[in-house]
């Protein structure tokens, strides 16, 4: 009896021509979906655990969530000429999750800088402007030169994370935003130490200005 042929995980598994410097390149830029998930929000949420980001990554769970829905209602198929190479035939291509999450990033992140909430002021805009957007627009041309997507699989998911993170940034800030106090005063916020700051116009200063004050007040030193 032969054996089941074998699939590869294909979140990492990123390939280049061998000797194309460019390829090699865009094959890291393809990396940074996983760069912001396992090292972004997994460290924020170690070090601050603040809500407005926990909602932000709940945000890109559940348009990843959406992307596979539609991947698998539409079955649309990826580049055939090369998808054997990449060994990427027996998944589906339309619309392109890494388009879709780099997009739905740099909406919800351009958002929280232009609205100021949290520690993101207006003063990263630049951040926005010349560091995400470049790193969306990389993120997708990228799967479209290494073969893993036509260009109207990373526009349909470039167009689908930009709706999507617009609209989850409305639903947070307008509806699920009331409800940050409660998730503070709970016993889930209380254990692990939820907090909200996204009231506060200056983050940056507020921690600053407290900090300095704790280390003159006796009952905050450590004891080591």
């Amino acid at each position: 009896m032969s054996n089941p042929p074998l699939k590869s995980v294909t979140l990492t598994h990123v390939r280049y021509q061998k000797g194309d410097q460019l390829g090699h390149f865009l094959a890291w830029i393809s990396l940074v979906p996983v760069f912001i998930s396992l090292g972004g929000f997994t460290a924020h949420f170690m070090f601050r655990r603040e809500l407005q980001p926990m909602f932000f990554a709940l945000g890109l769970v559940i348009s990843q969530l959406i992307n596979e829905f539609i991947k698998q209602s539409v079955q649309q198929a990826r580049p055939l000429e090369i998808c054997s190479i990449l060994e990427t035939c027996d998944s589906h291509g339309w619309p392109s999750s890494h388009s879709q999450y780099m997009f739905f990033f740099a909406t919800y992140f351009t958002l929280l800088t232009y609205f100021r909430i949290g520690v993101l002021g207006r003063n990263q805009m630049a951040v926005a402007g010349l560091v995400v957007w470049p790193l969306a627009l990389l993120t997708m041309y990228s799967r479209v030169y290494l073969g893993y997507h036509t260009v109207a699989q990373v526009f349909a998911g470039a167009g689908l994370g930009l709706v999507v993170g617009a609209a989850w940034f409305w639903v947070v800030n307008s509806v699920l935003r009331a409800y940050f106090p409660a998730i503070e005063e709970s016993a889930f916020g209380r254990l692990f130490y939820i907090k909200d700051t996204s009231h506060i116009p200056n983050v940056l200063k507020f921690e600053y200005e407290n900090a300095r004050a704790a280390r003159k007040h006796v009952s905050y030193k450590r004891s080591d």
